[in-house]
């Protein structure tokens, strides 16, 4: 007999973006990772390119948003779900809200500029004229590890390289 494992659709699409954030650290990108679910379909996915870029907007969510409204045909994301890694900055919240999407689920809290509930919640602050159900911890600890491990190694290249200039 095969053990089935059970997983909830949060942590299923959790896992995609996490599969996201993953391709942002290939990239040596800050491992962020978002995909967008409309109907138990995937609409949108991104990952940070800030970097690659050097653009300010190339969030992992706002990459999600561009791409989900092309694939809808409009601005609007009603009765979508966003998932990401990280916990939505002040301007991704922004975004969130501005594009009516209906539900956002993060996995890790981001104590410097978490605007989803750590720092302040603008998604579901009541004088917007749209709110957003927030749910967080949704594969925490792997969303969480990804970062910490990132920037781990981030700080050892730093550091191999400063004892390579020494010799």
């Amino acid at each position: 007999m095969t053990e089935e494992i059970f997983v909830s659709q949060d942590e299923k699409y959790m896992a995609a973006a996490l599969q996201e954030a993953r391709r942002a650290w290939m990239l040596n990108e800050v491992p962020i990772g978002a995909v967008i679910v409309k109907d138990g379909e995937v609409i949108g996915k991104g990952f940070n390119l800030r970097e690659s870029m050097q653009t300010t907007l190339t969030h992992a969510e706002l990459l999600a948003i561009q791409e989900a409204n092309q694939a809808v045909g409009s601005w609007r994301l009603e009765d979508c779900t966003l998932y990401v890694t990280l916990e939505p900055c002040p301007m991704c919240a922004g975004a969130i809200v501005q594009s009516r999407i209906k539900r956002v689920v993060y996995g890790a809290s981001d104590p410097k500029a978490g605007c989803a509930g750590t720092l302040m919640n603008l998604l579901e602050e009541p004088r917007f004229n749209h709110q957003v159900d927030v749910t967080s911890g949704i594969l925490e600890q792997q969303c969480s590890t990804v970062l910490k491990n990132f920037f781990k190694e981030l700080r050892q290249k730093k550091n191999d390289r400063g004892s390579e200039t020494e010799e």
